[in-house]
């Protein structure tokens, strides 16, 4: 079950979703609060875990990792000892940003960034495929972002924000 949001709390998150880095003297004058409340609230939405961390999103683009791919991946046989073996492996490769159990035919979706596509070669055959758990990857190269936020839409949960 989802915590109730009072429209404050709702607001604030929305606000830090936008900007983490806004001062908290900023943060409560757009919510109506003096710092001071607005601090508290923050800190209890943090030790409450509904705030999990705060971060810096960088331009992939201007970095050189503008090489994505949605790879598709199935296990020869999702057992509890490949599922943890995979699981583990990938939390240990930069390259994989996002991991994610799915339903159907396959086992996971991964999404991978690299600065080209002899990077993404070598990521499938020195650290995916190597692993020797991996029957088969469909590789999805994107040719173009459309949207990616990492705001979560909390109007869905609260009508105030």
């Amino acid at each position: 079950m989802a915590e109730e949001l009072d429209p404050i709390d709702a607001r604030i998150l929305d606000i830090l979703q936008q900007d983490a880095g806004l001062p908290v003297a900023e943060v409560a004058e757009r919510v109506g609060l003096s710092a001071s409340p607005c601090w508290r609230r923050i800190k209890r939405l943090e030790d409450s875990g509904l705030i999990r961390k705060r971060v810096t999103l960088l331009d992939a683009d201007l970095l050189g990792l503008d090489f994505e791919v949605y790879a598709i991946v199935k296990l020869s046989l999702p057992s509890k000892e490949n599922l943890q073996i995979f699981e583990e492996a990938v939390g240990h490769w930069p390259e994989v940003i996002q991991c994610a159990t799915i339903t159907g035919r396959e086992d996971y979706v991964l999404r991978i960034i690299t600065c080209d596509m002899h990077a993404f070669d070598l990521f499938l055959r020195e650290k995916l495929l190597s692993l020797g758990i991996v029957s088969d990857c469909e590789s999805h190269i994107v040719t173009r972002g459309v949207k990616n936020v990492t705001a979560l839409p909390l109007a869905l949960v609260t009508p105030h924000v």
